[in-house]
């Protein structure tokens, strides 16, 4: 078979659109890794897809099951565990040690594990030293605020018409 033509396959599904749907879940698989059960003969996986098709190589129930599967966005799990969980029980006596909140609710151990911070004994002498440096730290800022000290948009103004004034005459006793 030179070449395969739509009209070669539709025969082997129910419509186009599933021709479609098969053709490219095969695909999927040629392009995953999965070896031909046709030669390639430098075809493309497309191509060789729908030859498999047309062949019959492939059951094209179980490549729509797959196509169905992937396509799903909830897959449904059995669930043979659920006789396990009986057995099992979920602790919840153990866990509760009979607290009640002010609602009404059980307080669970992970409610009750809140760690009440521990209270850091300082001696005198920390205390002084820490006192000390406090005192340093406002004595250094109230320099430093006397040095930059205050200044009124005023005086920015006649400080920038002063300069102007200056570079002006600098400039025509240099012409």
């Amino acid at each position: 078979m030179a070449r395969v033509t739509v009209e070669d396959c539709i025969d082997k599904v129910e419509s186009p659109y599933e021709l479609v749907l098969v053709a490219k879940e095969r695909t999927t698989q040629l392009n995953a890794g999965v070896e031909p059960t046709v030669s390639p003969d430098n075809d493309k996986n497309t191509v060789i897809s729908l030859r498999e098709i047309a062949n019959e190589n492939i059951k094209v129930p179980e490549l729509i099951e797959s196509a169905v599967y992937k396509l799903r966005k909830h897959v449904e799990q059995t669930d043979d565990s659920s006789s396990d969980d009986e057995e099992v029980g979920d602790d919840f006596e153990n866990l509760y040690k009979g607290e009640i909140s002010k609602s009404g609710a059980p307080i669970l151990p992970s409610k009750r594990a809140r760690k009440i911070p521990e209270k850091i004994q300082v001696s005198k002498d920390d205390l002084a030293e820490l006192k000390n440096e406090t005192d340093t730290q406002v004595e250094i800022k109230a320099d430093t605020d006397e040095e930059s000290g205050d200044v009124s948009i005023e005086e920015l103004k006649e400080e920038e018409n002063t300069n102007l004034e200056k570079s002006e005459d600098d400039s025509v006793n240099n012409q």
